[in-house]
């Protein structure tokens, strides 16, 4: 009896295999659509910023006169505040950043992060070893 069963059971599994399939499809369509818009966003607040898209080795540029490793010592010093984010443009001012340029350095090295896989992991690990 258990064979049988199994072998319906089996057949059940086959025939919702293909709504199955369907619905992951669906799933990784809406994943590929939000990380756009996520994106898309991050490149909308960086240019509200005025800080202008890059492309290739420019990724690396400074932002408002900020260098990546620059903003790399603001970011990781904030944990020293319990990661208040509002504690970000006073850590900056320590490094000699004024507000004005930390604001546009921290929207576009954001907006690279999130556009650049290259800039992203130039970022962590410059994290890293900070």
């Amino acid at each position: 009896m258990g064979l049988f069963k199994g072998i319906k059971d089996m057949k059940q599994m086959v025939s919702a295999a293909p709504e199955m399939v369907s619905q992951a499809q669906q799933m990784g369509a809406q994943a590929q659509q939000m990380a756009v818009a996520q994106q898309q966003a991050a490149m909308a607040a960086a240019q509200a910023q005025g800080v202008a898209p890059v492309a290739g080795d420019d990724v690396y540029a400074p932002i408002a006169g900020v260098t990546v490793e620059q903003y790399v010592q603001v970011v990781k010093g904030v944990a020293a505040y319990n990661y208040d984010q509002n504690m970000l443009p006073m850590i900056a001012a320590q490094h000699g950043i004024e507000r004005g340029a930390w604001d546009q350095a921290a929207a576009g090295f954001n907006a690279r992060v999130t556009s650049s896989p290259a800039f992203a992991q130039h970022f962590n690990s410059l994290y890293r070893q900070a």
